[in-house]
């Protein structure tokens, strides 16, 4: 019998070997062909051999390489729609573009090897744009900070990109991996001919935290006073938080556009002031949007109230779980003993999320509580919570319960 499954492992090493070696195939499509069978296969062991093929001559080959890295890095698969602007939903041909907006809790707890993120930020200069954008929108799902001086030298030089769709990629990407050398860059990019680049320019550099960039903030936002454009720069002074914002926020807290209540919600929280708390918990309650109610519990619970649960119940929503989640992950390790008593929802959805920010803000004391979930009767959930094991003993091998 052990001979036997020796034998079987032995011949199944050596055709993932023969494919691995096809990569160099000087036939593309042979080569086409194995990145295909990787990808079908979903070895881990095949990211760094596939790399080098992300800027391989063939552009079909190229895409497919770029496609198979993607999968290698997401728990769930990628929506069919995504949205267009700040409204509209229509079909995704971009698939890591939507990868990039379904956020961090969407990507295995898996380090991307140097020499991927490389080959990924090197076709940003691709001749063909569906390429470029792949690969960039990977490069920001993928890669964690920091990134090497190489690195984000490619990704600032991609704020100048002759391409505006790179333009602004690169603006959402540097926000995401944290590039705060970027952020002179971005502050020129508010000023870029296209809308898109300006806007997400914007938001980058509320991600940054950038304080230097309120004032012009300020005045973008008095510039476009509604639309993209306005929630765009608030948003970002909604993340900086400059006190000098604090009016704004307030002016804002009751506008009609669902998208302005939000920001200036966060940005009340966020700052610390307490002057509209009724409104708040009004609106936590009341609100005609499910983003901004869940946007006013955040605020609550960053000024002392406790409106954990508040947040919890919104990640049983398909819609509002992301931004839910970035809250809690926003708010920090402190709130995981809050949340562990969460896993036992009676709704799977809620279980899932709750194990997923644990796996990111939890320690060694969580892996007790999440070990139940590896058996949940609902798959998604039992996968999840072993996702959030794993994660916790990779940030630190040590935080293991005697119990495990």
């Amino acid at each position: 019998m052990f001979v036997c499954a020796s034998s079987i492992l032995l011949a199944q090493q050596a055709r993932f070997d023969d494919v691995i070696r096809n990569l160099r195939n000087p036939d593309p499509k042979i080569r086409l062909a194995s990145v295909q069978l990787l990808r079908e296969s979903k070895y881990p062991e095949a990211i760094a051999p596939l790399a080098p093929l992300v800027n391989d001559p063939i552009d079909q080959i190229q895409l497919e390489a770029i496609a198979a890295e993607l999968s290698f890095f997401l728990t769930q698969d990628v929506p069919s729609k995504k949205r267009l602007g700040y409204v509209v939903e229509v079909r995704n041909p971009a698939r890591a573009a939507a990868a990039f907006e379904m956020g961090t809790l969407a990507v295995e707890p898996r380090v991307a090897p140097p020499e991927l993120v490389d080959a990924l930020l090197k076709a940003i200069d691709d001749e063909d744009g569906k390429v470029r954008v792949e690969a960039i929108y990977t490069a920001g799902t993928i890669a964690r900070p920091p990134l090497t001086g190489g690195q984000t030298s490619r990704l600032i030089k991609a704020l100048d990109h002759y391409d505006p769709a790179i333009r602004a990629a690169a603006a959402r990407v540097i926000g995401r991996l944290e590039v705060s050398s970027a952020a002179d860059a971005l502050i020129n990019a508010i000023n870029d001919s296209q809308p898109p680049v300006r806007y997400a320019a914007m938001r980058a550099l509320g991600s940054l935290r950038e304080r230097r960039a309120s004032q012009a903030l300020a005045e973008q936002f008095k510039f476009y006073g509604k639309g993209e454009g306005a929630w765009s720069a608030l948003d970002a002074l909604a993340h900086i938080a400059d006190p000098s914002s604090v009016p704004l926020f307030k002016l804002r807290l009751t506008d009609k556009d669902p998208f302005l209540r939000r920001a200036a919600a966060e940005g009340l929280g966020r700052a610390h002031d307490a002057s509209e708390q009724s409104a708040l918990e009004i609106g936590a309650g009341n609100d005609s949007s499910e983003m901004v109610r869940a946007a006013m519990a955040f605020a609550l619970q960053k000024l002392g109230r406790n409106y954990i649960p508040r947040l919890v119940e919104s990640l049983d929503s398909e819609k509002v779980a992301p931004q839910a989640g970035d809250y809690l992950l926003e708010l920090g390790p402190s709130i995981a003993p809050d949340l562990v008593s969460h896993l036992q929802d009676p709704s799977p959805a809620v279980r899932g999320n709750v194990a997923t920010v644990l796996g990111l803000l939890g320690d060694g004391a969580t892996l007790t509580a999440l070990q139940p979930l590896t058996g949940d009767k609902d798959r998604s959930v039992a996968e999840a919570a072993t996702r959030a094991i794993d994660r916790i003993k990779h940030r630190s091998p040590s935080s293991r319960p005697s119990s495990l």
